[in-house]
């Protein structure tokens, strides 16, 4: 139903409740670390319009225009100087809050300093603030103390949903159509958390340039500019080509798993943080399915999957590897909620016992796979699992261990059949029952590659594929149970006791 929204004023959010805390301490200098100056502004207009008994008035200074009265209009004084700026602050009289945008230029001056210095005292008491907002962080020695220094997080949640009722009814305004069911307005909240609100503002825009409606429809459009966003990064990947989880042959035991913590995950808001899905460690023999499995857990949560990728932390390309690793945590966190895919995890996070930056990495892993915000989940894969130490595999750090062996006959089968039906191939009455001992011993990828070579053949020779072909090219697949043996039998030796089985059967 397309209806015309109304902004949710009740919902305050954490930027907008840490600004009217620190008003309300009365301390008269803050200083904002942030490159959302727009957004600045509207905090701060709405808490001069909010958060004090009577309205205060709203200043704002550039050095291009000077001071900004609360009506638009530039002071009829030369207040471009920042000198100059302070001294109109200094003599003004009664309560205001004055915006000093990129102000922190201005304070490698000593007499600016020294003016600032004076504006402490002047303006303790008088519900006078002056409040700099800058991308970049300088504060002199001299008045660290006169200033409190905050970084401005990204939206979350309560101001997105905000922004997009106040969006919607413009839209509908303009004679556009907004699906406001709040059932909707969640679902697209969701998908323009981590984004700043002008790039939410772009998104929307976006969505909206072709039909004129926003709804349900629009959130690929929306996600679209998610993932434009942490492509910027360098390190962090969008990962489009999800698998739903009827697509991933056996795994019983996962699967039933992921289907009871999927509705735990969707109350995140509602229960303890305790109960909370955290995440999950898949570990197993290569070509087996772990990283369709990650896949398949984002297609089961009905969350965006996006991939650390730990080759591109260490290149060097993207700063010192333990900041470039925590940067990209963080991001995470601020496009939650999310499933973060962290793919050979023991190539990349080794025991904190290590030496230089792997191990500093390692224990900032395990700080933050306590602390992170509930709507992340972290789905992390590996195949040398008796590099990983036991740190990491403890109970606490990931909700479940699980160890994906080699498939049995009948999730062979499964495999098959569904690999056949994904190349348009019907498999009933297929015959293909008939491979169990042929694949003995295969591994899910090895299963999908008879699949492949076998259709190959056929559209080679210009004919429908047949059970002969797959028997055919099955007899010239030599398994990686049987090259690798012994590495598949450690592995396996290995999880048998430290993990818990994604599949029903028992292969010992």
């Amino acid at each position: 139903m397309a209806t015309q929204a109304s902004p949710s004023m009740n919902l305050e959010s954490k930027s907008s409740k840490l600004l009217k805390d620190l008003l309300a301490s009365g301390r008269p200098i803050l200083y904002i670390m942030t490159a959302e100056e727009q957004r600045v502004s509207r905090l701060l207009r709405e808490g001069a319009q909010n958060f004090f008994a009577a309205p205060l008035p709203y200043w704002s200074w550039s050095l291009t225009d000077g001071l900004i009265d609360p009506n638009g209009i530039k002071s009829e004084h030369d207040t471009t100087n920042p000198r100059a700026a302070l001294d109109f602050i200094a003599n003004y009289q009664g309560p205001a809050i004055f915006h000093m945008k990129d102000f922190h230029d201005a304070l490698h001056e000593a007499v600016v300093v020294r003016r600032i210095r004076d504006l402490y005292e002047l303006c303790f008491g008088q519900s006078k603030f002056v409040v700099i907002s800058s991308p970049i962080r300088f504060i002199p020695e001299e008045i660290s103390r006169n200033i409190v220094y905050i970084e401005l997080n990204i939206p979350d949640f309560n101001e997105i949903k905000t922004f997009l009722e106040e969006q919607a009814t413009a839209i509908v305004a303009k004679g556009g159509t907004v699906d406001t069911s709040e059932e909707t307005l969640i679902h697209m909240t969701r998908a323009l958390q981590g984004l700043t609100l002008d790039e939410a503002g772009f998104a929307i825009h976006r969505a909206v340039a072709g039909t004129g409606h926003l709804g349900m429809d629009s959130l690929p459009v929306l996600f679209e500019e998610k993932r434009l966003l942490v492509n910027r990064s360098g390190t962090i990947q969008y990962i489009a080509d999800g698998a739903k989880i009827e697509t991933v042959g056996g795994l019983e035991v996962m699967k039933k798993w992921l289907l009871e913590r999927r509705q735990l995950f969707l109350m995140r808001d509602s229960i303890g943080a305790e109960l909370v899905p955290k995440g999950v460690l898949v570990m197993g023999v290569s070509g087996c399915g772990k990283s369709l499995s990650v896949k398949a857990v984002a297609s089961c949560f009905e969350l965006p999957l996006y991939r650390i990728d730990m080759t591109e932390i260490f290149s060097g390309r993207h700063g010192n590897p333990e900041w470039a690793f925590a940067r990209a945590c963080r991001t995470m966190e601020a496009i939650a909620p999310a499933v973060v895919w962290f793919d050979e995890i023991e190539m990349g996070i080794t025991s904190a016992e290590s030496s230089g930056e792997q191990g500093r990495i390692f224990a900032f892993f395990l700080t933050w796979m306590q602390e992170k915000v509930r709507g992340l989940f972290v789905a992390a894969t590996a195949n040398r699992i008796d590099l990983l130490p036991a740190e990491m595999i403890r109970k606490g750090r990931f909700d479940e261990v699980f160890f994906v062996d080699i498939p049995m006959d009948e999730e062979r089968i499964e495999i098959l059949n569904i690999h056949l039906k994904r190349r348009g191939i019907d498999p009933t009455g297929f015959g293909v029952e008939r491979m169990t001992k042929l694949t003995k011993g295969w591994t899910g990828a090895e299963c999908e590659q008879c699949v492949v070579s076998a259709v190959t053949r056929a559209k080679l020779e210009n004919r429908e594929m047949t059970l002969e072909d797959l028997l055919r090219t099955a007899g010239n697949i030599v398994p990686l149970s049987r090259t690798m043996k012994e590495q598949v039998d450690h592995i396996r030796s290995w999880a048998r006791d430290r993990a818990a089985p994604a599949s029903l059967g028992d292969h010992r």
